[in-house]
């Protein structure tokens, strides 16, 4: 359920900063909150495969652009883009990722982080703000693969000292 809240949190967090402040926004919500966003994809796909994981993944997006809208309606646009390309991404994510099932759980993380946050980096930007900046592009692209990045690490050590002090407690 942490996850799922903090998936949600973050994208909603994203969407109303690109609302509020426009496309200078995107970079930084791209390497807190989006980097974020694309590695707990990657949690949640390990929590969900053979769940239903496509129909709970389009579920969590579309609530998120939901959650957003009721916010604040005057983010419309946003919304639209954030689900359009939320869900794009997550299909190349899946693709990449379950390619990469049998690499070490940083390698999937990380190889599938870098073509969502391709896709996601093309298309958020073009449909939110109605124009290709390629400048916007290439930040919100190097945002979100080094924030993937360091989520990833963050995840990973928290999943160690998890099993380590399951252990060492039983």
């Amino acid at each position: 359920m942490i996850s799922i809240s903090l998936f949600l949190l973050a994208i909603v967090t994203a969407n109303l900063s690109a609302a509020y402040f426009g496309p200078a926004a995107t970079p930084i919500n791209a390497f807190f909150l989006i980097g974020l966003d694309i590695t707990l994809r990657d949690r949640l796909h390990e929590m969900w495969h053979g769940k239903q994981l496509k129909l709970k993944m389009l579920g969590l997006i579309s609530a998120g652009g939901a959650l957003t809208y009721v916010l604040n309606q005057g983010a419309g646009q946003i919304c639209i883009a954030s689900v359009v390309s939320f869900m794009a991404a997550l299909t190349v994510d899946v693709v990449i990722y379950e390619g990469l099932y049998k690499c070490r759980r940083t390698v999937k993380i990380n190889g599938s982080n870098i073509g969502a946050a391709a896709v996601d980096s093309i298309l958020f930007p073009t449909i939110a703000f109605g124009a290709f900046i390629p400048w916007i592009l290439f930040w919100q692209f190097a945002a979100k693969v080094s924030g993937g990045f360091i989520w990833s690490i963050v995840f990973v050590k928290i999943s160690y000292f998890r099993k380590l002090y399951s252990n060492v407690s039983t």
